[in-house]
């Protein structure tokens, strides 16, 4: 079994594009709270200018680890890239499961 960084299926390259908007979108949210003096509210919607870049980062977390998940599974796919954005995607979406389940 061969091993390479770089993905090679479709779906592979689609999990790490993913991946890099997470973190471009959560770059995105800390320049507004740095540059605009933006702070947070009662609730996660209080202020949209820092919820839609979070919301988008979490989506695309979420969705780099679905298409990692069948990218694995389906297309055989035995990327080092694929294994981290996927783990990356499990771990931003049990954040946002937990925080739905136990709020604090």
């Amino acid at each position: 079994m061969k091993t390479n960084f770089c993905p090679k299926t479709r779906l592979s390259k689609w999990s790490l594009a993913f991946v890099i908007a997470l973190i471009v979108f959560t770059i995105i949210f800390f320049i507004i709270i740095k540059l605009f003096d933006q702070k947070g509210g009662e609730t996660f919607f209080s202020n949209l200018y820092l919820a839609i870049p979070l919301l988008i980062a979490g989506i695309s977390g979420c969705f780099a680890f679905l298409t990692g998940i069948v990218s694995i599974i389906k297309s055989k796919a035995r990327s080092v890239s694929v294994y981290i954005t996927t783990l990356l995607g499990f771990l931003v979406l049990l954040y946002g499961l937990m925080e739905i389940i136990f709020p604090h």
